[in-house]
């Protein structure tokens, strides 16, 4: 055999396998996304507290109750 036909098959067979390794395919499954709860928060939400003005961006009525 000559050597450019030696180089020609070898090529050819690196070719092929780099082919057959890129067509494989995986078993890896993706990753899975959870969602955290929602952090509590300490400020009343939707007219919480004790219900008055303060609670609803008007002046402190000074009882400390938010």
């Amino acid at each position: 055999m000559s050597v450019t036909l030696n180089r020609s098959l070898i090529g050819l067979a690196l070719l092929a396998a780099l082919a057959a390794g890129c067509s494989s395919s995986s078993s890896s499954t993706p990753p899975t996304q959870s969602s955290s709860p929602a952090a509590h928060s300490s400020i009343p939400q939707g007219n919480g507290g004790d219900h008055d003005g303060d609670n609803n961006g008007g002046p402190s009525d000074g009882d400390g109750n938010h």
